[in-house]
């Protein structure tokens, strides 16, 4: 099995890489066979402008620009997209949400007709989302931080091109706690990534 962990964070050494980095070596650690690949944004420079080529793409009169094309490839690939980000303005930062409006696109993530009608065209990808905050549980329950991103991000999106949430992790920090708690959730959560896969399969 195979996972595409796709990170965007503009500081090399952050804990969402850390966190990234932890996930696949749970998922290495499970089984030899199972393999994970590191995605950064920011380092393969990804531009998340959605331009007159993307629109081009939208209408169905051109073909994925090459860098669009490259990561549906990767994706197709893959047996599980893991997204691993922080959390800016109560979303994911805008490098990562430019990267689904591109690369999720009509035609492959999902089929618009005239009509109106949509089909949904990912309904193989688990996806699993893992997004790290700066506020503590009692502020985002307080506001419904948590629930708005559920909405936006797990319906608004990946539901509509029929792609299924698996795992949503909102991974906060406690109070006189460091670093390590959320690294060896984010360990677990390599561990897991595929054995419950596996289990729903068999089930």
């Amino acid at each position: 099995m195979h996972a595409l962990i796709v990170t965007a964070h503009p500081k090399p050494g952050s804990l969402t890489h850390a966190v990234a980095a932890r996930i696949a070596q749970g998922i290495r650690a499970t089984d030899p066979a199972d393999t994970a690949e590191l995605a950064d944004l920011v380092i393969e420079g990804f531009d998340p402008r959605f331009g007159a080529a993307d629109f081009a793409v939208h209408d169905r009169e051109a073909a994925p620009p090459a860098d669009v094309a490259a990561d549906q490839r990767r994706i197709d690939r893959a047996d599980a997209l893991v997204l691993v980000y922080p959390v800016f303005w109560w979303s994911m930062p805008a490098l990562l949400k430019g990267w689904i409006d591109r690369v999720f696109s009509n035609g492959w993530a999902y089929d618009a007709d005239p009509q109106g009608g949509v089909s949904k065209l990912l309904q193989r990808l688990p996806v699993h989302l893992v997004a790290l905050g700066g506020a503590d549980a009692r502020t985002y329950a307080r506001h419904g931080y948590a629930e708005a991103m559920k909405t936006q991000i797990e319906h608004g999106i990946f539901d509509y091109c029929g792609a299924t949430v698996t795992r949503s992790e909102l991974l906060l920090p406690n109070a006189g706690e460091d670093a390590g708690a959320r690294l060896s959730l984010a360990h677990e959560i390599g561990r897991q990534l595929f054995a419950a896969q596996a289990a729903a399969s068999a089930g």
